[in-house]
């Protein structure tokens, strides 16, 4: 028979959180608007819950989740677990996969989007492709118009305000050139620089596409207090825009923190948005919940209002001991959680409520390592925890709430201080041993790469700090920096363990440094709260080169090159002093990034011998890294230095044969070699390795044209622009195959996008000369050509051209001029003898 009515098994867990009192409109205001269809003007698509703490915030959203899921909806709960857009859309995506709708795309891309991050820092190297000096036309007027490429570049915050339009408009060069040539895709450079532009489509059409099994689809932000900063501009954005997609209708949000909306930003939402204000429970909802635990004495009643002052939260939780005997009271003075522990009569149970308020959160785990009791007694205590009113089940990890869990540890503090230190050391150094096992055989860089790892060492050097342990401050500190190296969201958790750790073990500075990193961290991103770190933590030397190094790697990153530079000089000084005292000759990884780094900084400014030196140094110390061999042999490259630049890419190959740019590399050197068949193979290879890889794709396409394949070139060209439709080279190089392939018009409109994106591009100029002149519009051509060589008066291709055009003109003097010019600035081209030759016959001068 089919069956059309709930079981009895549903109807009583219906009726047991029916007995849930208080909050009865706020859920029936809920319930009913889904009930409403999306078209019905009385629906509303945003709920925002809001109130001081303990007010039951979390508990109504908990509360109306499961209402949601009882009329068939699909639902996704993110709360300050998330550090950033990107992690929330990861937590939709995971909650929304275990009820049957995996975001498959969504989850491609939010794996690219953290590999991508780490390889930014490769990405930021020297330009492979001779590239105009300073910055263009087209970046210095964004620059002046305010839209500030580098907004959103990763740890610049408000430093940008620091910079003029200039020094933008350089580091939006810089960037974008160093990004173009070393990732593999556009997407990937949008990828690293704005997350949400890509992720965000993404993840509505993959929404829209599930929201179609069920009836409706609710997304819940708790803690929206401390997730909000980051979230409520992307939220309203999605729910109010179009730039990334349209919301299915039948998506409900339900947002809940301390604060009311803001309504500068959500005001015109108004009439689509319910906002719900919490306040503490009335007496008559205090005395309703009581009565439904079974507590009904007068002076106990009495003395739960006193206690509680209609705080849901401590309502709950001590209505749970279901106390009944006057002489329960006690200390008029206690607070609800001391009166919670005294009416619970089990002490082992009591021990562990108050054991499991040290860890910020717990599995079980965790469990274990906070609470003395047999193994066979485990799983019962941890039931039992976990089903307290206080705790916040999140599936995986349980987490105290805030007013509990404060309470419980002033009363550990107070009561056995080297108990306290104790107990915290124990934990610690179970973190430290379950980190200590998930970093076997791997390394340092690896290892903040993982987030998993740097959960555990987060929770390990929270313990640590609270213990008072000697070196904790120093050691976390120091942590700190390589957190600024990850990204922004793990220096705020840092910054945050800090803030928490000196709250709760009561330690002023500690406290205070937390404080501090977090507020500059919002204000100015990590390159300001690195140097807070400089100025004032009284590092040792080798965590202030540490320190230094990373915040030179991100000052690259902004492209202020001097004030890099400044700092990579400040740690090879301060990671050379010590060795030059003992005479050292031990390799040193940490000194050897301080010379890659100002390596890649002199090699942005072009400085490719120094680059070489540093290199050279770097390789001393840590002969094993791959990246620097491949590196130093694009500078060789760079430098036509071919026998040294196939050394030291032979060697990265060997210690990396994954590394895809070393492969690139290597066949650009065969190429210029003239060796095109080995060229080939290696490009072949690369683009193995990376198939999008658009700067192989061009250099393959040049190999392709010495072969005589031209149909092969321009298919390499034609993928690259499709790939990198904005890349001024690669659209260039196609305007360049395609004149070559007598398709000048065609040829001529890869050049005009090349030059709307770049004014100042030098070789489009003269290549739309050519192509103007192969058109017989001379005047033109003459024009085009004029332009290239007042960028780059040197320019013998350019002088060439317009000698020729001269010639073609009858301009027979004006030819000898750029000839002979094109001849003395490079004696050795052929071509340009060639056209000497040329124009000398045409004037009847003896050759």
């Amino acid at each position: 028979m089919t069956r059309t009515r709930p079981s009895m098994q549903e109807l009583i867990r219906q009726r047991m959180r029916a007995g849930f009192v208080g909050r009865s409109d706020e859920r029936a205001a809920f319930r009913r608007n889904l009930d409403l269809a999306p078209e019905d003007e009385r629906h509303r698509f945003l709920f925002h819950v809001h109130g001081n703490a303990g007010v039951g915030k979390t508990f109504l959203v908990r509360e109306l989740e499961q209402l949601a899921r009882e009329k068939g909806a699909l639902t996704a709960y993110v709360d300050d677990s998330a550090g950033s857009v990107p992690e929330a859309m990861s937590a939709i995506s995971r909650q929304l996969g275990a009820q049957g709708h995996r975001f498959k795309d969504l989850e491609r891309l939010l794996t690219a989007h953290r590999e991508r991050r780490h390889e930014a820092e490769a990405a930021a190297l020297a330009t492979l492709e001779a590239e105009p000096e300073g910055p263009s036309a087209g970046s210095m007027a964004v620059a002046r118009a305010g839209l500030l490429g580098l907004g959103m570049v990763p740890g610049a915050g408000a430093f940008a305000g620091a910079l003029d339009a200039a020094q933008l408009a350089q580091a939006a060069d810089r960037l974008r050139a160093g990004l173009s040539a070393r990732l593999r895709t556009q997407e990937d450079v949008q990828l690293v620089l704005h997350p949400e532009r890509v992720l965000t489509p993404v993840l509505l059409n993959e929404l829209t596409d599930a929201a179609a099994t069920a009836p409706w689809t609710v997304l819940f932000f708790d803690t929206y207090e401390r997730t909000g900063p980051f979230l409520d501009g992307w939220l309203h954005e999605v729910m109010t825009g179009d730039d990334y997609g349209t919301l299915p209708a039948t998506v409900v949000v339900v947002t809940a923190g301390q604060r009311p909306f803001d309504t500068a930003r959500w005001g015109a939402f108004a009439d689509f948005m319910t906002d719900v204000p919490l306040k503490p429970f009335t007496e008559a909802e205090t005395r309703g919940l009581l009565a439904g635990k079974g507590v009904v004495s007068a002076p106990v009643v009495e003395e739960v209002l006193r206690l509680t002052g209609g705080l849901p939260v401590l309502v709950s939780t001590l209505a749970e001991q279901r106390p009944a005997d006057p002489d329960d009271i006690g200390d008029p003075s206690a607070t609800a959680v001391e009166r919670f522990l005294k009416w619970e009569q089990d002490p082992v149970r009591r021990s562990a409520a108050l054991a499991c308020a040290l860890p910020r959160q717990l599995d079980m785990d965790v469990f274990r390592a906070a609470v003395d009791c047999p193994d066979g007694e485990a799983e019962g205590l941890f039931a039992w925890l976990r089903a307290l009113p206080f705790v916040a089940d999140r599936g995986d990890r349980l987490r105290y709430h805030d007013l509990v869990r404060d309470t419980m540890l002033r009363t550990l503090r107070g009561r056995s201080p080297r108990g306290w230190v104790h107990q915290h050391a124990r934990l610690a150094r179970k973190f430290g041993e379950w980190r200590a096992e998930l970093a076997v055989g791997r390394d340092e860089r690896e290892l903040w790469a993982d987030e998993t790892w740097r959960e555990l060492r987060l929770a390990e050097s929270y313990h640590l700090l609270c213990a008072r342990a000697r070196d904790a401050l120093p050691a976390v500190l120091r942590d700190f920096t390589d957190a600024c190296d990850t990204d922004d969201a793990t220096a705020a958790r840092w910054a945050r363990t800090l803030l928490d750790a000196g709250r709760d073990g009561d330690m002023e500075t500690v406290s205070r440094w937390g404080a501090d990193l977090s507020r500059i961290l919002t204000e100015g991103g990590t390159i300001p709260a690195l140097a807070r770190l400089l100025s004032h933590a009284g590092l040792d030397e080798p965590s202030q080169a540490h320190a230094r190094v990373i915040r030179g790697s991100a000052l690259r990153r902004v492209g202020d090159l001097e004030e890099a530079m400044h700092e990579y000089d400040r740690a090879v000084e301060l990671g050379e002093a010590p060795r030059a005292q003992d005479g050292t000759v031990a390799p040193d990884a940490g000194l050897a990034r301080a010379y890659r780094g100002r390596s890649y900084v002199r090699g942005e400014l072009g400085d490719y011998e120094a680059a070489v030196d540093d290199l050279d140094r770097a390789l001393a110390l840590d002969p094993g890294n791959a990246s620097a061999h491949s590196v130093r042999g694009e500078y060789h490259r760079v430098l036509n230095h071919g026998d040294e630049a196939l050394r030291d890419l032979d060697t990265g190959i060997e210690l990396d044969p994954a590394h895809h740019p070393a492969w690139a590399s290597r066949g650009a050197v065969r190429l210029a070699r003239g060796e095109l068949d080995a060229a080939r193979a290696d490009l072949d290879r690369a683009l193995e390795l990376e198939p999008d890889y658009t700067w192989a794709l061009v250099r393959r396409a040049r190999v392709w044209r010495g072969l005589g394949e031209p149909a092969r070139q321009l298919a390499d060209l034609d993928r690259a622009v499709t790939l990198q439709p904005d890349w001024p080279w690669g659209r260039c190089e196609r305007g360049d195959a395609l004149r070559n392939a007598g398709r000048v018009e065609e040829s001529l409109r890869d050049y005009d996008h090349v030059l709307a994106l770049d004014p100042d591009y030098a070789s489009a100029h003269a290549s739309r000369g050519a192509a103007l002149a192969a058109l017989g519009r001379h005047e033109e051509a003459l024009t085009a050509l004029d332009h290239a060589l007042a960028l780059n008066p040197a320019y013998t291709w350019a002088l060439c051209r317009r000698a020729e055009t001269h010639l073609a003109r009858g301009a027979v003097d004006l030819a000898l001029a750029d000839a002979e010019r094109a001849c003395a600035s490079n004696p050795d081209d052929e071509r340009a003898r060639a056209v000497l030759e040329q124009v000398r016959g045409a004037d009847g001068v003896p050759l």
